[in-house]
This record gives C-alpha cells, sequence and structure tokens, in this order.
C-alpha cells in the first residue's frame, strides 16, 4: 500500500456553515429572552424611587428585581451594568432603613 494516497475525496468535502436563525435580517432580535434587561431597568427605576421618596417597600423591589436580572442574565451581558444596578438598589435598601429603621409597612395597610 502507498502511504501518500489520501482516501478522502475533496469533492464530496461539504463545508459546514452554521444555520441562521430566523429574525437576524437585521430587522429585529429574534426569540432573544429580554427578561433580564427588562428586570435591570425596573430595579434602577424601583431604586430611584426608594431612595429619593423613601419608600422601602420599592427599595425591597429593586433588590427583588436586580436579583432576578443577575440571575437570568447571559455571559455576554455587560457585567457592569448588571452590578451597578444591583448596587444602587443594595444602597436604596440600606439609605431608607438608615433614614427611618423602623419595621416596614406594606403600602396597602392604612397608617391610621
Amino acid at each position: 500500500m502507498n502511504a501518500t494516497v489520501d482516501p478522502r475525496r475533496k469533492e464530496k468535502v461539504n463545508r459546514y456553515k452554521a444555520p441562521q436563525a430566523q429574525g437576524q435580517n437585521g430587522s429585529g432580535t429574534g426569540n432573544e429572552d429580554l427578561t433580564p434587561d427588562y428586570m435591570n431597568i425596573l430595579g434602577m427605576i424601583f431604586s430611584m424611587c426608594g431612595l429619593m421618596m423613601k419608600l422601602k417597600w420599592c427599595a425591597w423591589f429593586a433588590l427583588y428585581c436586580s436579583c432576578i436580572s443577575f440571575a437570568s442574565s447571559r455571559v455576554s451581558d455587560d457585567a457592569k451594568q448588571v452590578l451597578s444596578s444591583f448596587m444602587l438598589s443594595v444602597s436604596a435598601v440600606v439609605m431608607s432603613y438608615l433614614q427611618n429603621p423602623a419595621p416596614m409597612t406594606p403600602p396597602w395597610v392604612s397608617s391610621s
């Protein structure tokens, strides 16, 4: 047998082409999950409401949204944005309790 003969047939080789997902024709993001992005925005909004209006339940809800955003974020996401949202919500909780250390009253309970 001749050791220099290559048994592979070059005319039968098909180069692999990755299948294109639907929606990647430049018009949209397709079936991408936007939950981390929405939770990140909600967390920042509620953090600001908790800081500015001194509402403890807003601060806690911001922390909840930030945890969901962190837990469901992708590896390719910007870690700085997720971390800043998380730190903003933690600071909203801490500041709301530093300003008023009394236990939180839910918004649906009347103060009278």
